[in-house]
């Protein structure tokens, strides 16, 4: 088995943000990957208007998923489930979706389609630019609140400014309607509240609740793993 970890919107260097949890799968023989995206400007060119957006997003993950044919379950974050739903479908090798704190899109439905049409209030969103990102100064407060000293002293290292088109284009696929799925909802989460989470989590096959933060693979990576190991 190996594991495919897809990052959420406005940070950079998935191996990093998954590397607490890719740690604990390593030692018990479970391989792991986090591709790049390029609409947070992982692929060279930096995201804003013409920059990459979701299809590029699309395109990485799938290119990482068809090299090679291990059963792979797909753990992806938030706006990474938005591109889980069309990078994952027809792919033989995906066993399982799991979706944290995330979205399952339906076809044609985009992650604005998940909001209530204003930027959250943690987002700093550059029309100019064609970009967001998250406020430096709200990260911690709303994201990471449960994580340890070091892991909240490193996360601004890894922030990245975002295509914004991203949040209006459609998904062309569902792969959630035919591949096995689980939604973990985030207890603690002050990024996507726990009652959001739950709408979202009806689409799934099965639902986990965990006490935790946005990123559960940071603050409780070993509860991360066993759900993992589990499927």
């Amino acid at each position: 088995m190996r594991v495919v970890f897809v990052h959420g919107a406005c940070v950079r260097d998935g191996s990093w943000w998954w590397h607490r949890t890719a740690g604990l799968l390593r030692e018990r023989g479970v391989a792991s990957v986090a591709p790049a995206l390029p609409s947070c400007g992982e692929a060279g060119r930096p995201g804003g208007t013409g920059g990459p957006g979701l299809p590029e997003d699309v395109a990485a993950v799938r290119r990482v998923l068809l090299d090679g044919d291990e059963p792979t379950v797909v753990v992806a974050h938030s706006y990474g489930g938005i591109v889980t739903a069309e990078a994952a479908a027809g792919v033989g090798s995906v066993r399982h979706l799991l979706l944290v704190s995330s979205y399952l899109p339906e076809v044609g439905q985009s992650l604005s389609d998940f909001g209530d049409g204003t930027p959250a209030p943690f987002l700093d969103v550059d029309p100019g630019a064609g970009t967001f990102g998250v406020r430096p100064e709200l990260l911690v407060d709303t994201f990471l609140q449960d994580c340890a000293a070091e892991v909240r002293l490193q996360a601004a290292d890894h922030l990245a400014r975002q295509s914004v088109r991203v949040t209006g284009q459609p998904v062309g696929a569902a792969a959630w309607q035919r591949l096995p799925s689980t939604y973990l909802v985030c207890a603690r989460d002050r990024g996507t509240p726990a009652a959001r989470q739950r709408e979202f989590a009806r689409r799934a096959g099965h639902v986990v609740e965990l006490d935790a933060g946005h990123h559960p693979f940071l603050s409780r990576p070993d509860a991360v793993r066993d759900l993992v190991l589990g499927l």
